[in-house]
C-alpha cells in the first residue's frame, strides 16, 4: 500500500488494519503516541485532548463533507446525524383516507380478483355489481392503527472497512 499522508481515510476490503494504519471505529488513542495524527484531528471525534483523541467511527456511516454551502444544511467535523431506524409519527404521515367497497350480493369466490367485500357464503368476495358506485363508510368503522414500530431507515449497504492512515506523510497546506 502507497504511503498516505497521516490522517487520511481509505476504504478497505481487508480484514485487518495495514501496518500504520488503523480502523476508523472510534478508539482511543494516546496523544504522546500519535502528537502528529492529533495535531490534525483534535478532538473532533472523541478524547480528553490531555491523554487520549478519538479516531473517526464509520461503523454504520456514510461519510460527508463538514461544511456550509447555498442551501445545504451546516455541519461541523466530526458531527454525527441521521438514524438507521425510524418511527414515523401521526404529524409526518400525509392525510388520507381508505376505501372499503362492499356488496348485498352473497359471496361466490374465496379469491378476490377484482372484486368486493359481501355477504359470507362461500367467501368474504363477490364479483363488483355492473354500475355501482362505491360507497365510503363511515369514518368510525375503521380505526387507526398508530402501532409505533420503527422501520428500517437505510439504503442497501456493502460492509466494507474505513481506515485511517496513522503514521506517514504529514499533509502540508496550499
Amino acid at each position: 500500500m502507497s504511503e498516505g499522508f497521516i490522517g487520511e481515510i481509505r476504504i478497505f476490503a481487508g480484514t485487518y488494519a495495514p501496518q500504520n494504519w488503523a480502523f476508523c471505529d472510534g478508539r482511543l488513542m494516546a496523544i504522546n503516541d500519535n502528537q502528529a495524527l492529533f495535531s490534525l484531528l483534535g478532538t473532533a471525534y472523541g478524547g480528553d485532548g490531555r491523554v487520549s483523541f478519538g479516531l473517526p467511527d464509520m461503523r454504520g456511516r456514510l461519510p460527508m463533507h463538514f461544511g456550509t454551502g447555498p442551501g445545504l444544511t451546516p455541519r461541523a467535523i466530526g458531527s454525527r446525524f441521521g438514524t438507521e431506524e425510524v418511527t414515523l409519527t401521526t404529524a409526518e404521515m400525509p392525510n388520507h383516507t381508505h376505501l372499503l367497497q362492499a356488496s348485498t350480493t352473497s359471496a361466490s369466490s374465496v379469491k378476490p380478483n377484482n372484486q368486493v367485500l359481501a355477504q359470507p357464503l362461500v367467501g368474504f368476495y363477490a364479483p363488483q355489481e355492473a354500475g355501482a358506485v362505491p360507497e365510503e363508510l363511515s369514518p368510525y368503522t375503521m380505526d387507526n392503527n398508530n402501532g409505533g414500530d420503527s422501520h428500517s431507515n437505510m439504503m442497501p449497504s456493502l460492509g466494507v472497512n474505513f481506515i485511517i492512515c496513522t503514521q506517514g506523510l504529514y499533509p502540508s497546506r496550499n
